[in-house]
């Protein structure tokens, strides 16, 4: 009996030949990124680069002006604004430099906030956020306001927000950036531990190469175009 090959999975998420630009000033020129299911990916470059924007054209914040974002095979860039809403509260998780917590909501709020706008009952929602404030060591503090936490402990909170909607992508922009090395070291480590855990694809952008070496794989953006280090030629 002849057994057919398994069908070979394409890339979760994918940027084919991207251009975007602010006003006569271009951020991204032909750029052409694959990112497999549960893959850690470093995306670095220098001030001004582009990987910001990169970045946000991949999560569906941006569209491109020319080129295609695809992800789980589809196109993203031409679905409406209410459906990449949708996939930025259900399929994606967001981890910022600052957190962006909502200051007027306590710990547990903020954490289940993105199941409660996606009509998850308030009952399950928060006995979801407890169970990752617990798996955080933040379960003490779930009722305190997050003007009171330290910066280590609003990103570990901004994570378990990120991962309380079991998201397929994590999207993270200089997670670390505003921490000391040795917390944004700890930050990292439960980041992509935990991203590991659930199978989740995590994109982080950052210019830190100590926050890259805990990534698979890491591409470099300089002006606009994104070179793989080891491929050693931009990639078109």
């Amino acid at each position: 009996m002849t057994v057919d090959a398994l069908p070979v999975p394409g890339p979760l998420l994918e940027a084919r030949s991207i251009d975007r630009s602010y006003g006569r000033t271009p951020a991204l020129r032909e750029a052409s990124l694959s990112v497999t299911a549960g893959e850690i990916l470093a995306i670095m470059g220098p001030s001004g680069s582009g990987k910001s924007t990169l970045l946000h054209c991949l999560a569906g914040i941006f569209s491109p002006d020319t080129g295609e974002v695809r992800f789980d095979g589809r196109r993203l860039d031409t679905l409406s604004d209410a459906r990449r809403s949708e996939l930025r509260r259900t399929a994606f998780g967001f981890v910022f430099q600052f957190g962006r917590l909502v200051p007027e909501l306590t710990v547990a709020d903020n954490v289940a906030l993105p199941l409660l706008l996606g009509k998850v009952r308030r009952r399950q929602a928060y006995q979801r956020a407890d169970g990752w404030l617990r798996r955080l060591e933040l379960d003490e503090l779930g009722g305190r306001r997050t003007g009171e936490l330290s910066g280590g402990q609003a990103q570990r909170v901004a994570i378990a927000r990120a991962l309380v909607t079991r998201p397929k992508v994590i999207f993270a922009d200089e997670p670390t950036g505003a921490l000391d090395s040795l917390t944004g070291e700890k930050v990292m480590e439960l980041l992509v531990g935990l991203a590991r855990q659930e199978g989740t694809t995590v994109n982080v952008v950052t210019h830190d190469p100590r926050v890259a070496a805990s990534a698979d794989r890491e591409v470099l953006v300089r002006d606009g175009r994104i070179t793989d280090p080891y491929a050693g030629e931009a990639v078109r």
